[in-house]
């Protein structure tokens, strides 16, 4: 076997291993919500909804690594949740909270845009695969 071969074994096997991290971590990350409102820590919080969007998010950057999708869509989630939590413990409205998710996604869609950060794969693979039926 070559080592160009090897190395995309490689990284398919490691992309493979990051994708069977999303269901321990939604189970433990939902176990922990629960266990802070039964101890009353802090309570009148729906955990699944709030936990569920900061595993989305941590997840983006588990699974697809930093790309221009997942600069965008991982904070984004990440900080949907920290104000739901600050919503439903009645620190900020919803009149407050969406405006500043509307901010919040401007702002990471003009940091998505520099030249630095890669684009996804999916979207780089597409775009070898139209220029090769260009020249076919």
């Amino acid at each position: 076997m070559n080592e160009t071969s090897s190395t995309v074994t490689e990284v398919t096997q490691s992309r493979s291993d990051r994708k069977t991290l999303i269901l321990p971590l939604l189970i433990i990350g939902i176990g922990t919500g629960w266990l802070l409102t039964t101890l009353g820590i802090v309570p009148g919080i729906n955990w699944i909804w709030t936990l569920g969007l900061a595993v989305i998010g941590v997840l983006s950057f588990a699974v697809s690594g930093i790309d221009k999708s997942t600069v965008l869509l991982g904070p984004f989630f990440i900080i949907a949740s920290c104000l739901s939590v600050l919503r439903q413990t009645g620190r900020i409205t919803l009149d407050v909270e969406v405006p500043i998710l509307v901010i919040v996604i401007g702002c990471l869609l003009l940091v998505a845009r520099s030249k630095a950060i890669p684009l996804p794969d999916w979207m780089v693979l597409e775009e070898k695969q139209q220029s090769a039926q260009q020249r076919s």
